[in-house]
């Protein structure tokens, strides 16, 4: 199930959230926990670019993306909410075994990745990032992130020094911070994966730039909408429920997008697990 990755690197190099070169994909969760999912793939995708330079500055990018993924990932049930959901989604695919409709191959493909993924999980041990956190060296350079110009060479001439190192001594110790981590990259990955196939786009029309769609308090996990890549629009989602809503606006040169007026034809899908 999707491409395979080198046990070193901290992220993808190709978003899931793009389909070709011909639509944009615009993602809203509706719940927290996949809010908080969502994150973690954008900052292992950005961590993975910068990863893979070789220049200072880019894995100087990449370690405060590391930082960044310690505090979202530091969530208390993150692990445990994975495993059981990995473990649910095993459980529904070998209900789906024999199945006339189903390639019995990829699905057995799908059943490996979720089996590696949970038992990488199980096999971490204590606090998601402890080990960073126990890093003295690294806390201090957290510590100084978090003030605007706060990692110059006078502040922190150790880091200095490392950011001046050769490229593949740097490389290496990048591998080691983020690989303890890459388990919960894998899982979240499977899982949201998962939930972007488990639902049917439906082509709609925004009338004058807005949209509602009644619900009937049937709660979604997740709302996708696809509009053409050359679109101008841009969707402003808010949703319960009981109900979708969505306004259309225009991106232009003005400091702030304008209300379409305009009908907008885009492609809706609710996402569920």
């Amino acid at each position: 199930m999707g491409e395979n990755r080198a046990k070193s690197a901290p992220g993808s190099t190709t978003s899931p959230r793009v389909a070709g070169t011909t639509v944009i994909t615009y993602e809203y969760p509706l719940s927290e926990r996949i809010r908080t999912l969502l994150r973690l793939e954008d900052l292992f995708e950005r961590a993975g670019h910068f990863f893979s330079k070789e220049d200072s500055l880019a894995h100087h990018a990449a370690l405060l993306t590391l930082f960044e993924i310690l505090e979202v990932a530091g969530r208390a049930d993150l692990k445990s909410d994975l495993m059981q959901e990995l473990e649910r989604q095993k459980q529904v695919l070998l209900s789906l075994r024999n199945n006339p409709q189903i390639a019995e191959n990829v699905l057995q493909q799908v059943i490996s990745d979720i089996e590696r993924a949970s038992a990488a999980l199980f096999a971490m041990t204590g606090k998601i990032g402890q080990y960073l956190r126990e890093n003295e060296w690294l806390m201090s350079i957290k510590q100084r992130t978090g003030i605007p110009g706060g990692v110059c060479e006078f502040d922190l001439p150790s880091y200095h020094f490392w950011l001046h190192r050769e490229s593949v001594r740097r490389g290496a110790d990048l591998s080691a911070w983020f690989a303890p981590l890459l388990p919960i990259r894998d899982a979240s990955s499977i899982v949201l994966k998962l939930l972007r196939e488990g639902g049917k786009p439906v082509k709609h029309v925004a009338r004058q730039g807005a949209f509602s769609q009644m619900l009937g308090g049937k709660m979604s996990q997740m709302v996708r909408i696809r509009l053409p890549l050359d679109s101008q629009f841009l969707p402003e989602i808010s949703a319960n429920r009981y109900a979708l809503n969505v306004r259309f606006s225009t991106f232009g040169a003005e400091p702030r997008p304008r209300s379409s007026e305009a009908d907008v034809e885009f492609e809706l899908t609710f996402c569920n697990l």
